[in-house]
């Protein structure tokens, strides 16, 4: 067997063996995807994610601008879903669930760096680089040349097996490997996704050799909860529902998703899946701090997840969360207290 085959086949059982749940090699060179990505940048679909737009943006046409010596990306991937999400009821916001647990980060880079040192104990040292999704690569699209997956109409990467509640990571390695063969796409004449979405935010393209649909992240609830700095637009509010960090209406509804694997890892299970709306509206920064740190969550920051939690009393249709929202209209600040005002201005209408 030729020796690029060879390590091919012992990367995919070294990375089973280090936890992952797929795994696939793609060639580097210039991603074909590169030029969609830039259409969507400059339609203004990143909003305010400017690591998106700036400087790091051109970087994610070729992952050799990332490791010159780049000869191979090795893709791997790992369930996170720990159950079913029903909602946590009355009285409970909603978080999505790749945030049930802690960091996903930490687990990525700790179980891809293992598989690096297990790798250069087979091979011997080469050159490489671990990324998880804060390094500027197009990883699905990478993702899905190596075999992993096709990308849905929903933007997510969909593998036929397991479905699309997974996590990806990359090792970029100055070794020759054999490359997987992307798989094609199975959503056929499915739509669920793009009608199941409150915000209508995946929006047909005009590529007539490219994806049908884009994510318009201007007007995802993942965006508007987590990225969105600042006042969410006052028309997509009432859509949020009782979102208070992320989404994953996009995924529930996909037929892909109706066999998926659980994951069985620690650090992955449930610890906030369903925050209690007045228990979070009265957290203090130093509380917030305290409950969220080591948590997706954090992301949101204090005051973005006031602005939440005051968006979902405001769509609960409750009248006992008025004084919540009144402490948090006199007391949460300018951004916080426009939100609580929004609330308490719908929870006195005839909405409900």
């Amino acid at each position: 067997m030729p020796a690029y085959r060879r390590r091919t086949e012992q990367f995919i059982s070294l990375a089973q063996e280090c936890g992952f749940d797929l795994c696939g090699v793609a060639a580097v060179g210039e991603i074909s995807e590169y030029h969609f990505f830039e259409e969507w940048v400059r339609a203004g679909m990143a909003g305010q994610m400017r690591y998106l737009t700036d400087h790091r943006a051109a970087l994610r046409r070729d992952a050799r601008l990332l490791l010159p010596s780049a000869v191979s990306v090795l893709c791997a991937g790992k369930v996170y879903r720990t159950q079913e999400n029903p909602g946590g009821g009355a009285g409970k916001g909603r978080v999505s669930s790749y945030a049930w647990g802690g960091d996903y980060h930490d687990w990525m880079r700790r179980h891809l760096e293992m598989l690096v040192g297990r790798l250069k104990d087979e091979w011997g040292e080469f050159e490489s680089k671990v990324c998880v999704d804060t390094a500027p690569l197009l990883e699905r699209a990478i993702a899905r040349s190596a075999g992993l997956g096709w990308i849905g109409r929903n933007m997510c990467l969909i593998n036929e097996r397991i479905g699309s509640w997974f996590f990806l990571g990359e090792i970029l390695a100055s070794v020759s490997m054999a490359a997987s063969n992307p798989p094609p796409g199975r959503c056929g004449t499915c739509r669920r996704c793009i009608d199941a979405c409150p915000t209508q935010a995946l929006v047909p393209t005009r590529e007539s050799d490219g994806p049908g649909y884009a994510l318009d992240s201007r007007k995802c609830i993942s965006y508007l909860t987590i990225e969105l700095r600042g006042e969410i637009p006052p028309d997509l509010r009432a859509a949020m529902g009782d979102h208070l960090f992320g989404c994953d209406i996009c995924q529930d509804v996909c037929p892909w998703n109706s066999k998926s694997p659980m994951a069985l890892e620690p650090e992955f299970q449930p610890r906030h899946a369903f925050p209690d709306l007045e228990e979070s509206a009265a957290l203090t920064p130093e509380e917030f701090r305290e409950r969220y740190r080591g948590s997706p969550v954090w992301r949101a920051k204090h005051e973005g997840f006031l602005r939440n939690v005051a968006v979902a009393m405001g769509n609960s249709g409750d009248p006992r969360y008025v004084p919540a929202l009144r402490t948090l209209a006199a007391q949460g600040g300018p951004v916080v207290g426009e939100h609580a005002e929004w609330a308490l201005s719908r929870l006195s209408s005839s909405t409900f």
